[in-house]
């Protein structure tokens, strides 16, 4: 950081000479390489690296089958539409999300039932989700939030007392094991993400992991138009393969140019949680003594996959709002993210299912104050002084 002179306050603070973008990735010259290799082989589209990525992803969670999709959320709505559910049916999931959660949900035809979250802990609570079951439930999707793994073992026995479906959004939570298993091998169907911001990235992407052949089978089907092969298998050198659709299918497949960064980044993936885990270290040592909300303590048990690090600004607590926040730290050229504003709050859930304010009071409780600061293996030891000094400034 550079010092300057602050007048109005008659301080020294210290500015970055450039501006600190959140969650930007670490790409290592690896996928560069496996990038333009691919780009010279002429296969470019679902091929060799996408059947390779989806090996390594098996392997990585113990899952029987992983299929390689264009998004998470793609991944969400296929989980969906192979169980079968659609309209008139619900699905119990948290408020505290991406609003993708919510929106695969919806378009099944089903709708999105919220179940209130911990305070502490800001995942979907078990006894919450057994009071929002109806008649007309599906399923359950929990959300492994900033890497977190939800109570597993309370949500599976709801699940097969009541003849549920589980499906995990584990959009954030790659490395995440629960007391001993790792997520994507848990529930009946597990989703994740590979969005640039994510610990592990394709630039865009997603996987479904399984160990249900006729749902993995059907996933990889509906993923690319419903065609009982896909372009690798129709056009390899084995000769031509004639096609058949057997489904109104989606065009969610991932490409080769994609897979080609997740491989290199998948096999990082241990690597690069280390790197994330010395930086939340110092960040829980840093910013201490602030009057913040901190991350909660680790289950001693389970992994945290260290995807987000995210604080807690409330008003009435630091003098400060999130927001005022947001911008000092924007002063500081310092990027920051919000995880999340409540889903039901957002204008298309109030206006289409008639949430309100209070509906959820913790989750909007901490759609108030939270706020992630950069978690990422690219951070230098620097970038990481700069955030922490940033914070004891701004709230000095």
């Amino acid at each position: 950081m550079t010092k300057l002179r602050n007048n109005s306050a008659q301080s020294t603070i210290t500015m970055r000479d450039a501006f600190l973008v959140f969650g930007s990735p670490l790409i290592g010259e690896e996928e560069i390489q496996e990038v333009v290799a691919t780009l010279r082989s002429g296969w470019i589209g679902t091929g060799p690296r996408v059947s390779e990525f989806e090996r390594l992803m098996a392997s990585h969670t113990g899952a029987k089958y992983a299929i390689a999709v264009n998004s998470c959320t793609a991944a969400l709505h296929l989980s969906l539409v192979v169980l079968g559910i659609g309209y008139g049916d619900e699905v119990i999931t948290t408020p505290m999300t991406f609003a993708a959660t919510a929106n695969a949900i919806i378009h099944t035809g089903a709708k999105p039932v919220f179940a209130d979250v911990d305070r502490n802990t800001m995942l979907i609570t078990p006894e919450k989700i057994e009071a929002a079951i109806t008649p007309r439930s599906r399923a359950i999707m929990p959300v492994h939030l900033a890497g977190s793994a939800c109570d597993m073992d309370a949500i599976r026995d709801i699940a097969r007392r009541h003849n549920l479906f589980l499906i995990e959004d584990a959009a954030h939570a790659i490395e995440t094991t629960y007391r001993g298993e790792q997520v994507g091998n848990i529930g009946d169907l597990t989703c994740f993400s590979f969005y640039v911001t994510k610990n592990v990235t394709t630039a865009e992407g997603g996987m479904v992991t399984t160990n249900n052949e006729e749902w993995a089978r059907r996933i990889r089907t509906l993923s690319l138009h419903g065609m009982d092969r896909d372009a690798y298998r129709r056009f390899s050198d084995s000769g031509y393969k004639h096609y058949q659709v057997v489904a109104p299918g989606f065009k969610y497949n991932m490409t080769d140019v994609q897979a080609a960064l997740g491989i290199h980044q998948l096999r990082r993936v241990n690597e690069n949680w280390h790197r994330r885990d010395e930086i939340w270290c110092r960040y829980q040592k840093g910013l201490a003594s602030l009057p913040i909300g901190l991350p909660a303590t680790d289950d001693p048990d389970s992994k945290h996959a260290r995807h987000l690090y995210r604080i807690l600004v409330h008003e009435e607590r630091c003098g400060k709002t999130r927001d005022r926040v947001l911008e000092d730290l924007k002063s500081f050229k310092i990027g920051s993210g919000v995880h999340y504003l409540p889903v039901h709050l957002h204008p298309y859930y109030r206006n289409t299912f008639g949430y309100r304010e209070g509906c959820y009071p913790n989750a909007e409780w901490i759609g108030r104050g939270t706020l992630s600061i950069p978690l990422s293996a690219k951070l230098t030891d620097d970038d990481v002084t700069d955030v922490i000094e940033a914070l004891l400034q701004i709230f000095s």
